[in-house]
């Protein structure tokens, strides 16, 4: 009986061959499971090759087509306000005809990337735009072009996010023919080669066509304009073009234009006056840009001095920098002044480039006082002495001066016993020797006033005047003119400009000479004519409507400063 017992105990502990061989195979099929689905969860990563067939078209548009796909919650990233480094190579070879070794570095701590990429909202309907991203960004794009190829072709496109948060998702599905992954590319990197053959066909029902619209940046296209100025450019020779995407504002869009330049508030109908553009004679003046100017006066002081027809070119600036204020109540009069022909001193303060426009009403640049002559005191021109308010006008970094308008036969007595120098009134002096007297002593004020490091001075020319029949206190009129003059006459020299030029050649500080004469001279339809005022019956011929002539004068002001703000020369 224990041999049986004993035998039964001894048969239970041995294994039968039939178990033993399930056993074995059951252990190495869960090795080989495990091992492949290793392989399967490591291709799911997001470290992915993609191939993407980029397009150029003569619109400057990108079309850059995936082989593999995207899924449909891809991430655009633009308006990049962090620390960005962008670089773009385009290399050519010897035979190549379309590029030629154009290397482009823009982005670097720019508040201002004007770059937008726009994705086909009919393929990409969860496409989301991230603006204003904070985090370090790298993107390199390379583009080269083989010898005898026609297209672009070996496109490498390298994208490096660094995000402390997982905000933005990348998710990409991947074709059977995508290529394997790199073991060791760190997840963070989305790296992308690029590649464009004639040959390949797009197949995948699952590819996303991403449009990439590339428009020039402001930037760019200031560069360019005044580039191709910088070789002679001479802005007196010209002509009008009319162009419909001007005026730059509207007398509704800017509530500084007093009345006696507001003509369609005065009842003018026709509109044309405010749509011509000044075309300068073999270079580019570059489109008034309100933001970049404000940024080019941010904490200055842009100061204009001088008669109603500097008024007049002030008050086309304050305009014309209100296109880029989104809140009209951040710009406000210092003295809570309204702008009118009586009181002669402003001062508009921009809050949020901490900036002021200013403007300084004197006819001569010199004192208007009085002066004995025998036994009364009569009023007087001392062209000796510059004006009281020239205090106002230190400090400033950016200075316009005019005079002109006001040196004429009538406005001056006809020189009798109005010009002064020291206690002396001349019985008679004439217009032209009081003129280049007045102009060498402002001359002396600036050179030993204004620091050239800090200011930079400027010195528009006389604004032509068109009155026919008379002149503005004798029946002279211009109300019939609708349009710009088609020729004028090429012997024509105004004599002060001729003046304005001798002296400042004397000078030590650097004057630049802001010439608008000639290209006004074009413009008798520009004036207020009849439509200065609703009650005056007679013309004016001298001042500008608003928008009008001035706003070309400024963008030239703007030419200048921009030049010298990017180390730019021309004009």
């Amino acid at each position: 009986m224990k041999e049986v017992l004993g035998m039964d105990r001894q048969r239970s502990f041995s294994f039968k061959p039939k178990r033993l061989l399930v056993f074995s195979l059951t252990i190495c099929s869960s090795i080989i499971f495990m091992v492949l689905f290793s392989i399967w969860v490591i291709q799911l990563t997001p470290s992915v090759f993609q191939q993407t067939h980029l397009q150029f078209n003569a619109s400057s548009l990108l079309t850059a087509q995936s082989l593999t796909g995207f899924n449909r919650s891809s991430s655009v990233v633009s308006g990049v306000q962090g620390s960005i480094l962008i670089h773009t190579q385009f290399s050519k070879h010897e035979n190549d005809s379309d590029w030629s070794g154009i290397s482009v570095i823009g982005g670097l701590e720019e508040e201002n990337n004007e770059s937008e990429v726009v994705e086909d909202g009919e393929e990409n309907e969860d496409t989301s735009v991230v603006s204003g991203v904070q985090d370090p960004l790298l993107i390199d794009t390379q583009l080269s072009k083989p010898v005898n190829v026609s297209g672009f072709s070996g496109i490498s496109v390298i994208g490096v996010l660094e995000k402390e948060s997982s905000e933005s998702k990348v998710v990409e599905k991947e074709d059977e023919d995508k290529e394997s992954l790199t073991e060791n590319s760190p997840p963070p990197i989305v790296r992308s080669e690029v590649s464009r053959d004639e040959n390949v066909t797009e197949t995948s029902s699952k590819k996303v066509e991403i449009i990439v619209e590339e428009k020039k940046s402001k930037e760019t296209v200031l560069r360019k304009a005044l580039i191709s100025s910088a070789r002679d450019c001479d802005v007196r020779r010209g002509k009008w073009v009319f162009d419909e995407s001007y005026p730059l504002y509207t007398n509704t869009s800017c509530p500084f234009i007093d009345e006696g330049f507001n003509c369609e508030s005065n009842g003018r109908p026709d509109k044309g006056y405010m749509k011509w553009r000044w075309q300068p004679q073999g270079c580019d003046i570059p489109r008034f840009n309100a933001t970049k100017m404000l940024e080019l006066i941010r904490g200055k002081r842009l100061v204009f001095v001088g008669d109603s027809l500097n008024r007049n070119q002030w008050e086309s600036m304050l305009c014309m920098l209100m296109g880029a204020i989104k809140d009209p109540t951040k710009v406000y009069e210092t003295h809570k002044r309204r702008i009118t022909k009586g009181k002669g001193n402003y001062s508009f303060r921009f809050v949020d480039y901490r900036c002021t426009v200013e403007y300084y009403v004197t006819h001569f640049l010199v004192h208007e006082g009085k002066g004995r002559v025998g036994q009364k005191r009569l009023q007087t021109l001392s062209i000796d002495s510059i004006d009281r308010s020239s205090s106002r006008w230190k400090g400033a970094d950016i200075l316009v001066f005019n005079t002109a308008h006001w040196w004429s036969h009538y406005k001056t007595k006809a020189g009798i016993n109005y010009y002064q120098e020291g206690g002396q009134v001349y019985p008679r002096l004439d217009v032209s020797t009081a003129f280049r007297k007045a102009l060498t002593t402002w001359a002396s004020w600036v050179d030993t006033h204004i620091n050239p490091r800090k200011t930079r001075v400027f010195f528009r020319s006389s604004a032509p005047s068109h009155f026919s029949g008379g002149q503005w206190n004798s029946g002279g009129h211009c109300n019939k003119a609708t349009k710009p003059l088609t020729e004028i006459s090429s012997t024509f020299v105004s004599d002060k400009n001729v003046v304005v030029e001798e002296v400042i050649k004397q000078m030590k500080t650097p004057v630049t000479v802001l010439n608008i004469t000639g290209l006004s001279q074009y413009r008798i339809d520009g004036h207020p004519s009849v439509y200065g005022t609703r009650r005056s019956n007679s013309q004016d011929c001298s001042h500008w409507c608003l928008p009008g002539v001035p706003d070309s004068w400024n963008e030239i002001l703007f030419a200048y400063l921009y030049q010298s703000k990017h180390g730019l020369t021309g004009f």
